[in-house]
């Protein structure tokens, strides 16, 4: 097992969960490694966007490839969404796991959630994380399922594809779209591995999702919307003479970002 996967794994079992800010592309991931971040995950939305294609489609296999080969350098270890697995049976997720690991990368994001608003079988999902990590046992897999996230199940249900996956070898357990506190401090109580959360703004805080056992707490696409909104906002302060804010990064100061991990 690689530096990166070891530490990676040994920062969801610390004193504080891993605060996981989600990148979209070098330069966005490159100036949160050197804000100081402990490890850094991607974010499909973003990647998607970035490429102008669709998210949760399966159309970002090559756009996610070539930025994990950028990444891989990066000081801190690197996790990388690759969406439902970018293939269409087990053993073709594997290999583009597996080469995800020979790139360095310290973990995966695997999700249930389908295009039509669907979740995957159970099954096959289960057999593809155990595919996985036959083919790169140090990888950490994050097995995600949608109930919550497309209202696609309750809390039992919620449960039941946790457990299904902490069976077949998952590393941690992420559930998107869940924000009430009894049932998160549920999730926690009934799953044997780390709880990821997606950070909700007005619903939750770092503090707040400690005192209830989560262990991972991910941004997702948070900080790609954040910063489009801060360009459109930009753009128009320039064109109408308002107060631009300051405190941005100066052009030497991405030239530095650019070759981060090269």
């Amino acid at each position: 097992m690689s530096t990166h996967a070891e530490t990676f794994r040994a920062l969801h079992h610390a004193n504080q969960p891993l605060v996981l800010p989600n990148a979209w592309d070098h330069a966005s991931a490159a100036v949160m490694a050197a804000a100081g971040f402990a490890a850094i995950g991607t974010t499909s939305l973003g990647v998607a966007a970035a490429a102008g294609k669709p998210d949760a489609t399966g159309a970002t296999a090559a756009e996610t490839l070539a930025l994990a080969r950028r990444l891989a350098g990066l000081p801190c270890p690197v996790s990388v969404d690759i969406e439902g697995g970018f293939a269409d049976t087990p053993e073709g997720v594997a290999e583009i796991t597996a080469e995800l690991a020979g790139l360095g990368v310290a973990g995966v994001n695997i999700e249930d959630g389908r295009p039509d608003g669907t979740l995957a079988d159970l099954g096959e999902r289960c057999e593809t994380i155990a595919a996985v990590k036959t083919k790169a046992p140090g990888l950490f897999v994050n097995a995600r399922t949608d109930t919550y996230w497309l209202g696609a199940g309750d809390l039992a249900a919620t449960v039941g594809r946790l457990r299904a996956f902490a069976e077949a070898g998952a590393d941690g357990v992420f559930v998107p779209g869940v924000a009430g506190g009894d049932d998160i401090r549920a999730l926690v109580e009934a799953v044997d591995l780390p709880l990821n959360v997606l950070f909700l703004p007005g619903r939750h805080t770092v503090a707040g999702l400690a005192a209830l056992g989560v262990r991972r707490i991910s941004t997702g696409s948070l900080l790609l919307r954040a910063a489009l909104h801060a360009v459109a906002e930009t753009a128009r302060a320039v064109a109408t003479g308002e107060r631009i804010p300051t405190g941005f990064p100066s052009y030497e100061d991405v030239q530095v970002l650019a070759t981060t991990g090269a």
